[in-house]
């Protein structure tokens, strides 16, 4: 055998392995996934060619009551850009922990993001959303012009509300109840023309014995006045 012919058969490509590359159907021959994705990261329906549907969901966190857990809070949906419509903070009947109430309109791949990133945060025990049946509430103060008191007052009596404040120019009221509500009353008092308005956002409660948030358990007023008492006394159940 020559040497060229040696030069010939180690030349040879195995039948198996393709001269060039990885084995497999070239680039052109590949399947390609149709559609686009949004700013999330989610594929478009190429033949419904539409976003997926944004719903409005509260969602309601347990949280450590400490100084700066409502700034990283915020701070975290304003780098994720999530749409949040109203957020609220208060203490709970546990000493030491806060409830943050959060109402979010996203699509449900969204929501779900919501809750697992607020989940993460340190100073965070617990997150749920309610249901819809959650008894829901909110605040409005409403500044008015007073050139009709009696009618002011009588929409004020409708919507149950209350007058704060009452002068010659302007009257304060405020209304509270669901979101509905709020929004109607708002609408009725459009009449005597709105000076300045100031709304709370919702805040929620799940109905009924169902905890807000999963494996909550709150504490209880009388049982903290009865502890106290045992103290006070030195006596105690066994």
């Amino acid at each position: 055998m020559s040497s060229d012919d040696a030069s010939d058969e180690g030349s040879e490509p195995h039948p198996e392995i393709p001269r060039n590359g990885m084995p497999g159907p070239s680039p052109d021959e590949r399947p390609h996934p149709e559609g686009r994705r949004n700013a999330k990261g989610i594929r478009i329906d190429p033949e419904a060619e539409a976003e997926p549907e944004h719903r409005t969901a509260v969602v309601s966190a347990l949280v450590e009551h400490e100084p700066g857990v409502l700034s990283r809070v915020s701070g975290l949906f304003s780098r994720r850009q999530f749409n949040i419509e109203s957020l609220t903070v208060g203490p709970t009947t546990v000493e030491g922990h806060a409830r943050i109430t959060l109402v979010v309109e996203e699509t449900d791949p969204g929501i779900d993001q919501v809750k697992k990133q607020l989940a993460k945060l340190k100073p965070v025990i617990q997150v749920g959303e309610l249901d819809d049946d959650a008894v829901r509430a909110e605040l409005v103060v409403l500044k008015v012009r007073g050139e009709e008191p009696d009618k002011v007052q009588a929409i004020t009596e409708m919507y149950e509300g209350r007058t704060l404040d009452a002068g010659p120019r302007t009257i304060t009221v405020q209304i509270t109840g669901d979101q509905q509500k709020i929004d109607d009353a708002i609408d009725a008092f459009r009449q005597f023309g709105i000076i300045e308005i100031a709304r709370t956002g919702q805040t929620a409660l799940a109905r009924g014995d169902t905890p807000t948030t999963p494996g909550e358990e709150p504490g209880h007023a009388k049982d903290t006045d009865e502890q106290s008492d045992e103290v006070k006394t030195g006596t105690y159940d066994d």
